[in-house]
């Protein structure tokens, strides 16, 4: 079902957030995965995803799409860290 404020199914939402913290490069795997292309566009989708079903500003949602894409395509890389 869903309520009838949002066009969104009810569980939508928390399948999305859990999407999103299970594709989330947290701190222990940041230096292995910080230049995974797909993986870095994957976790950017899954955030752009969480901000639409939860009614966030579009250029959020936008925003975090088209840094998806850099990312995916290529155009997007990790600038490495500063204190290394």
């Amino acid at each position: 079902m869903t309520s009838t404020d949002t066009p969104w199914p009810d569980s939508a939402t928390a399948k999305a957030e859990a999407l999103h913290q299970l594709l989330r490069i947290g701190d222990r795997d940041w230096h292995q995965l910080k230049s995974n292309r797909q993986r870095r566009g994957a976790e950017l989708l899954a955030a752009a995803l969480v901000q639409l079903l939860r009614q966030g500003d579009n250029n959020d949602v936008e925003e975090l799409t088209q840094q998806a894409l850099g990312w995916i395509k290529g155009e997007l890389k990790d600038p490495g860290c500063p204190r290394h």
